[in-house]
């Protein structure tokens, strides 16, 4: 079984606000990137949590306030897990929902839960590459230039659970060179992420709807 783990834990400390639960198009910054998560071919969704748990938990949910809804039929698939340790970093969050997948998992496609211009076809392609090159470690790339999501098959989960937090992912990567499959993407959103408000700009309001604008050299 093959999970989405979307990272859905930061503070959003350069953003000034959680970003994670900023609108976006029809629904939130958060939003948008389960809505790819559970779009996709991913068997399962697992979101770690951490800063503003019980927000942005709500804001997954069927249920919720806002109004701005994600239909039953996307949240019927999530799990959740918590990382305690958020304040240490992203990897943190890995590990965190790396611990959480079960015995059964065969790969998880690690998203970044303020991507919200990623589309469900990235994925989908990431999985693609995974089944037919049978490597460890699948990359997408825009133009010759890695980005997000970045799968990882689960023999590396003992790995993964054991690297420094300072190294990342990263270090993972430069230790098997030769297992890792880089995919080419026609999709500039595996290279944005929301970290500040000049980055959150680009989103603007337009006839009550929100237009959303990539800029692919960013």
């Amino acid at each position: 079984m093959i999970w989405a783990v979307v990272l859905a834990a930061g503070e959003s400390r350069r953003m000034g606000t959680q970003k994670l639960l900023l609108p976006f198009g029809d629904t939130t910054v958060i939003g948008a990137v389960v809505r790819s998560a559970t779009d996709s071919c991913a068997e399962r969704v697992l979101v770690v949590l951490g800063a503003d748990l019980d927000r942005v938990r709500a804001e997954i949910e069927p249920e919720r306030p806002s109004g701005r809804t994600i239909e039953a039929r996307r949240t019927a698939g999530i799990a959740f897990t918590v990382n305690a340790d958020y304040l240490s970093g992203m990897l943190s969050s890995i590990q965190a929902g790396f611990r959480a997948l079960p015995p059964d998992a065969e790969a998880a496609v690690v998203m970044l839960g303020d991507q919200p211009f990623l589309s469900n076809r990235v994925v989908d392609a990431v999985i693609a590459a995974f089944r037919e090159s049978g490597k460890g470690v699948v990359v997408p790339a825009f133009q010759g230039r890695r980005g997000h999501p970045v799968l990882v098959d689960m023999r590396y989960r003992d790995e993964v659970l054991g690297l420094d937090p300072a190294d990342g992912l990263r270090r993972l990567m430069r230790a098997h060179p030769g297992d890792i499959e880089e995919v080419e993407v026609d999709d500039a959103g595996i290279l944005r992420d929301l970290d500040t408000p000049e980055d959150y700009k680009g989103v603007e309001p337009a006839g009550g709807k929100r237009i959303l604008r990539s800029d692919p050299q960013k």
